[in-house]
């Protein structure tokens, strides 16, 4: 979480009263886990993007346990769509798959395990909504790829992208390469995409595509 909206984000995530049994399971799993999952605040402003923008055929590049996929998901189930989601690591993959199940949602999940760097590329579909919450490092590459199978008007969200507040103040060494490819890119998108960036959780990058 970005350190000066810290006060504002916690009075957000205070007023959030979230009563999905599974959503909450999913959370306190995570925090027990250490889990990386989307904070509140950015999950409630996934949920109200989708649902107010009806997407259907979504794409989530980086599953973990399901979280943001359930969110998703449910929505792309409503609206008789479906959510495509990758994941890398095998245990994080059967975690979610246990999770879309209780969540009803194996009908219209397509739950992909291999590295999103491959997997994205063998896909045929198009999406109007595309989700990356994955390897900082390659941000680039699941953007270009992605938007390569984004529908018209579709929309990119792309999470994390500040990497905790590492672009705009002092970093750890062993980061150096992340930091410039993600500051990299941000100017990327500005130059060359109608582009917003939001400087809450720990950033969010929205392209839309017109």
């Amino acid at each position: 979480m970005l350190e000066e909206l810290k006060e504002a984000n916690n009075y957000i995530v205070g007023k959030i009263e979230e009563k999905d049994s599974l959503i909450l399971e999913m959370e306190a799993f995570a925090l027990e886990h250490n889990v990386p999952i989307v904070t509140k605040e950015v999950a409630k402003y996934l949920e109200f993007l989708v649902s107010s923008y009806n997407f259907k055929n979504i794409l989530e590049i980086g599953t973990a346990i399901g979280y943001s996929g359930t969110i998703m998901g449910r929505i792309a189930k409503k609206n008789n769509g479906k959510l495509t989601t990758i994941e890398i690591d095998e245990t994080r993959y059967n975690e979610a798959l246990e999770n879309f199940k209780k969540a009803n949602l194996l009908d219209s999940v397509n739950l992909i395990l291999g590295d999103g760097i491959e997997e994205v590329k063998k896909i045929d579909a198009k999406f109007d909504f595309v989700f990356i919450d994955a390897s900082k490092g390659h941000y680039m590459e699941f953007f270009n790829d992605s938007f390569e199978r984004l529908t018209d008007d579709g929309m990119i969200f792309i999470d994390n992208i500040m990497f905790r507040g590492y672009l705009y103040k002092e970093y750890p060494k062993r980061f150096k390469t992340i930091v410039r490819r993600l500051d990299e890119f941000i100017t990327y998108l500005y130059e060359n995409h109608n582009f917003v960036l939001l400087p809450f959780g720990d950033g969010i990058g929205l392209v839309k595509k017109n």
